[in-house]
């Protein structure tokens, strides 16, 4: 049966683990200097209709370590849903290649596309989720703290894609979520609500001190995500009490974390010391996107 990468919600405990477990493998190896071309002769296609730097890097360099090749397509390229619908492209690519990512907008593509494919689909982002992030975030906690059991995220910004996916991992997995964000910038209702149902700890918040005291890591993000420009001005004044500085990562755990998935805007919602100090592990969750999603992309065609 075809594996897919659209949600962490797809995925249950034990896939996670082998993903994390399989991700560490690849890492150590390729450190040491070890060849591992898994996928060998493999060719990945990738569809772009938002700009990267992590994403395209991680992807295209990761199927090259593992003995494949990687395709870009750009937005001029392909113009998914004007020039050519959802259906026909995974239709298209399915004959000539034996993987698909895509970092899209609507989310609704990425469902089409996995739908529509005999090939895996990976969601390399959209607006509702980003579950590689989340994965390599977690692979750099287990890492850092040697479990995820038990660790309580503090995520203090805007309810995004990436909050949406830490709540689904919420509902996988024993960690403790918290949420501060203003007003009318919470996440997802309906995945709050199921994750929620599964069990998951999860609480969100408008105080930020609920959220970030006694915290493990304290996670932020840009406030204005791609696609959402003509909103900035209005969210910089709106999310201006919500920067992470050391006022408030002195509310978390004199040891805690301090994570972003990049790109960071330093002095909006982050201060530089912060995102450059001793605390952060900025660098190596973006390090272990390169990994995790070699270990997707083998998982997936295993």
């Amino acid at each position: 049966m075809k594996r897919d990468l659209v949600s962490i919600s797809d995925l249950e405990p034990d896939q996670l683990s082998a993903i994390f477990s399989l991700a560490q493998r690849l890492k150590r190896e390729r450190r040491a200097g070890q060849a591992h071309p898994l996928l060998s002769g493999k060719t990945l296609a990738m569809l772009f209709e938002k700009p990267s730097l992590r994403t395209r890097v991680t992807f295209e360099a990761g199927m090259v370590q593992l003995g494949g090749y990687a395709v870009y397509l750009s937005p001029a390229d392909i113009g998914l849903g004007t020039r050519e619908s959802p259906t026909d492209v995974a239709r298209n690519l399915s004959r000539w290649v034996d993987l698909i990512m895509v970092r899209t907008f609507a989310h609704q593509i990425v469902l089409e596309l996995a739908e529509q494919a005999t090939v895996p689909v990976i969601n390399g982002l959209s607006d509702l989720s980003h579950p590689c992030q989340i994965l390599a975030d977690c692979l750099t906690l287990i890492e850092q703290r040697g479990r995820l059991d038990g660790l309580r995220i503090a995520f203090v910004g805007d309810g995004n894609n990436v909050v949406n996916s830490w709540l689904n991992v919420a509902a996988k997995l024993p960690i403790s979520f918290r949420l501060a964000c203003p007003p009318g910038y919470e996440p997802d209702a309906e995945l709050l609500a199921s994750a929620q149902k599964a069990g998951g700890d999860i609480r969100v918040s408008h105080a930020l001190q609920d959220a970030v005291d006694g915290a493990d890591v304290v996670y932020t993000d840009v406030w204005t995500s791609m696609g959402q420009e003509d909103e900035s001005a209005a969210r910089q004044q709106t999310f201006a009490p919500y920067q992470v500085n050391a006022e408030v990562l002195a509310l978390a755990k004199p040891e805690a974390l301090v994570m972003h998935c990049l790109p960071a805007h330093r002095g909006q919602e982050i201060s530089a010391e912060v995102l450059d100090g001793p605390q952060s592990v900025v660098l190596e969750q973006a390090e272990n996107r390169l990994h995790v999603q070699k270990a997707v992309m083998v998982w997936l065609l295993d």
